[in-house]
């Protein structure tokens, strides 16, 4: 019988009263349990209208994100023809904090991706085998846990010369930790259950049980590391792209616009103000998202 309060015992008599209805799986509480978290609903609701924005936007701007069309309109304050007025080359600045969308949101999702598949097979070799191995991959993530990510990220930025994929690659090596801890740590809860040990006792090796048993069975901590990733990796980039460091102009970065933006500050406040606030905002609603998503998937890390 599950453990979950939702269907614990209290439930038995009710579930057993109704012999035709249909049993309810983990993932149905697990929504339920996100759906009542109103600020994770929110956040996710934000999210997917940001990626929507940023998917449609050559279809709602009224010019390419680096079209400098609007020359003799340049430094105009926000109105109904430029909703986030022009910057100072000409350019529709709704047009370029759209477009920023997309490079912020494929780098975070980009680096999410890559911290996961690196950090799936080192924590289910930790998490397995124990031992030499887990104490070796542990020092690693000691390694890395003391080394602050944005200095780091700042001298690998400066001597590759930034760039999209550099930025991804540096994101994913400092985001494959948190990956990695919460594998490890499922794994080694599930190794020493029966469907373990009769996969073992029937032949299967090290890597048939964790590839079929294991790791399918660390599917929502391994969701949850992926989605807690994604913000890490946006800030990275917006604060190498603030330092000159991350992707290169003309390409749309919001960190860069922030940085271009401080010099007019004073006067123009709208070329710092709007790129400040798409990034807190999306920063925000995905961090809500995650931590929602891992309060739902797993509920007794809530207390912990």
């Amino acid at each position: 019988m599950s453990t979950d309060p939702m269907t614990g015992p209290a439930a038995a008599p009710e579930m057993l009263s109704r012999p035709g209805r249909r049993q309810r799986g983990p993932l149905w509480f697990a929504w339920r349990r996100f759906l009542a978290n109103r600020a994770a609903v929110a956040g996710g609701v934000v999210l997917a209208l940001i990626a929507l924005l940023a998917v449609v936007a050559p279809l709602i701007t009224p010019a390419g994100p680096n079209d400098q069309d609007f020359l003799s309109e340049a430094l105009a304050f926000p109105s109904g023809a430029h909703w986030f007025g022009v910057d100072d080359l000409g350019r529709d600045f709704f047009t370029r904090i759209v477009h920023g969308a997309r490079v912020s949101l494929t780098i975070g999702f980009a680096a999410a991706a890559f911290s996961v598949i690196i950090g799936i097979p080192l924590g289910a070799a930790a998490g397995y085998f124990g031992g030499r191995t887990d104490w070796i991959i542990m020092r690693v993530i000691e390694i890395f846990s003391v080394v602050p990510p944005l200095l780091a990220a700042m001298l690998l930025g400066a001597l590759t010369g930034g760039g999209f994929w550099m930025i991804v690659a540096i994101a994913a090596l400092f985001g494959w930790v948190q990956v990695c801890l919460l594998v490890r740590a499922q794994i080694k809860a599930f190794k020493e259950k029966e469907f373990v040990r009769a996969a073992q006792a029937l032949g299967g090796g090290p890597s048939y049980v964790i590839r079929v048993h294991l790791i399918p069975n660390s599917i929502s901590p391994i969701i949850i590391g992926f989605v807690l990733a994604i913000p890490m990796a946006m800030m990275l980039e917006a604060s190498l792209s603030f330092l000159g460091v991350g992707v290169p102009p003309p390409t749309p970065s919001w960190g860069q616009m922030i940085n271009t933006g401080l010099d007019f500050m004073y006067f123009y406040w709208h070329l710092a103000v709007f790129p400040t606030i798409a990034l807190a905002v999306t920063v925000l609603a995905t961090s809500l998202f995650g931590d929602g998503l891992r309060d739902a998937l797993d509920p007794t890390m809530k207390a912990q």
